[in-house]
């Protein structure tokens, strides 16, 4: 009767081992997802930081066919009507082509992208017309935008509100214009970029 109680403690003392050990194998899982959880999120940072970079570097090519475009619609806007191969023009774009077809970036530029890194920019301008030529020719069909002009004096032509906010629009159209750049990465990143130009016919 005596050795009951010692043995009823003898058998309890190896429970606590088990235990522990689950503990310690929790927290060991719990360890390891937070130790990746937070690679992952380190990762993605990372990754959205040299996304943006690739971004803001990419916006070169916009510059430049932005640029080309000002300086021709300015001094000689009949070269808007035809393809110019050495400065990424086009005056066509095929209804349904992307800028995942191969066929988007026909007669594209490049240009460096500064850094010395080596990386070129990739860009191409293209008028929204089914057709090369003057806007308006029978055969053409432009994307076209009536452009809103500030009203001058008190003259109000026939047919025009006399509403003193009523809008104006300039009889020749706007004609719009798309560049886009890309830029693929040495990390395999690739980015594009669009612009939408309206400039008047």
């Amino acid at each position: 009767m005596k050795t009951a109680p010692y043995l009823h403690l003898q058998r309890q003392r190896g429970v606590a081992l088990p235990v522990m050990l689950i503990m310690m194998l929790v927290m060991l899982i719990t360890g390891v997802y937070l130790l990746r959880s937070s690679n992952s999120a380190t990762l993605a940072a990372s990754n959205l930081a040299y996304d943006s970079t690739l971004s803001r570097a990419v916006d070169l090519g916009l510059h430049r066919g932005f640029q080309w475009l000002q300086v021709s619609a300015k001094v000689n806007r009949g070269l808007l009507t035809t393809n110019q191969a050495s400065q990424g023009y086009r005056a066509t774009l095929a209804e349904g082509v992307t800028p995942r077809d191969s066929a988007f970036w026909a007669g594209s530029t490049s240009v460096d992208d500064g850094t010395g890194s080596g990386n070129r920019i990739e860009y191409v301008i293209h008028r929204l017309c089914d057709a090369t030529g003057l806007y308006n020719a029978n055969d053409n069909t432009c994307v076209q935008t009536a452009a809103n002009t500030v009203r001058t004096g008190n003259s109000v032509a026939i047919g025009e509100s006399m509403a003193s906010d009523a809008p104006i629009f300039a009889a020749s159209p706007q004609l719009h214009y798309v560049i886009t750049a890309r830029l693929d990465g040495v990390r395999g990143g690739n980015v594009i970029n669009q612009m939408v130009v309206l400039i008047g016919a």
